[in-house]
């Protein structure tokens, strides 16, 4: 492991911001964190807590409490990891900052979700660009105590790793299935659609927007579907796909996708904000403040 850790950011430019890659695995620095630091893991906490109380999925917020997360400070790595490696076997690692695809994917194959060690600054509490620990942290790792869901995670990882055999294309095919779930995923309950996507959970805005605005469309999960969708990297999501439970994900994801790929290729891809006929609509967007380009 590196004993010095550093804070990979993406490189900002005139042209906008560039990823910069790591692959670095390192011991989390607990001990460097400033006082500022810690004041900003607080801050955010007490906020998203407040606002996802009715709209976060209810074992997300039980997982976060039975964790010990809170407010006080700056969760400890190696404590949530005695839970995490006793309910699931996953464990978290520190990491400097994004990591190539092909490392992200071994990790997930192998039950290691990678946390970025670094937080935001006070600057930048409603929005990054890329993951920081807060985002990691308060997010992802929760769900990680659901067994059917940290399956699903490892298979992803799993598929992510053979993908690499069937070209960019597949790639591009996983990315969207990692982003309209674990990151932007939403879940039906008794209650009504609640959030569960880590990118969703760690936003003040994108918690509000997903369940209350009325411009994006909320369809049912479809694989494939989901596969085709281009998504938004930079504003609130067109679309947010519906799960009906943890073990739809995992269903989905057991059969081999080699056939998945062939049936895909040479397929177009879907806009962002389009609702197909096939759908299962749950709510269709009015596409209030939608900008017309910009879909990746």
């Amino acid at each position: 492991m590196n004993a010095t850790p550093r804070r990979v950011e993406h490189l900002q430019t005139d042209k906008g911001s560039v990823p910069v890659y790591t692959t670095a695995v390192i011991e989390q620095p607990w001990a460097s964190y400033s006082a500022t630091d810690h004041a900003v893991w607080a801050q955010l906490f007490r906020r998203q807590r407040e606002l996802l109380v009715g709209r976060a999925e209810a074992e997300f917020l039980r997982t976060q409490d039975a964790m010990g997360m809170g407010d006080a400070q700056i969760p400890k790595f190696d404590d949530l990891n005695r839970m995490l490696r006793a309910r699931t076997g996953w464990e978290i690692i520190g990491v400097e900052g994004l990591l190539p695809e092909l490392t992200f994917f071994e990790h997930l194959a192998n039950k290691r979700f990678p946390v970025t060690w670094w937080i935001r600054s006070p600057e930048q509490l409603d929005y990054l660009s890329e993951p920081d620990l807060f985002h990691d942290l308060f997010g992802h790792v929760p769900l990680l105590m659901n067994p059917a869901f940290a399956d699903y995670l490892q298979a992803y990882g799993e598929g992510g790793v053979r993908a690499h055999g069937f070209g960019i294309e597949a790639l591009a095919q996983l990315t969207r299935l990692y982003w309209y779930t674990v990151e932007f995923g939403l879940i039906r309950t008794a209650e009504g659609l609640r959030i569960y996507g880590a990118g969703i959970l760690s936003s003040k805005g994108e918690s509000i927007h997903c369940l209350e605005s009325a411009a994006p469309n909320r369809i049912g999960f479809d694989l494939e579907r989901v596969m085709r969708t281009r998504y938004r990297i930079d504003t609130f999501q067109k679309t947010y796909f519906v799960i009906d439970s943890y073990q739809q994900l995992m269903d989905a994801t057991r059969p081999d996708f080699a056939p998945i790929y062939a049936r895909l290729a040479g397929q177009t891809t879907i806009a962002a904000g389009a609702v197909l006929d096939s759908d299962t609509v749950f709510t269709r967007g009015n596409g209030e403040g939608w900008a017309s380009e910009g879909d990746v």
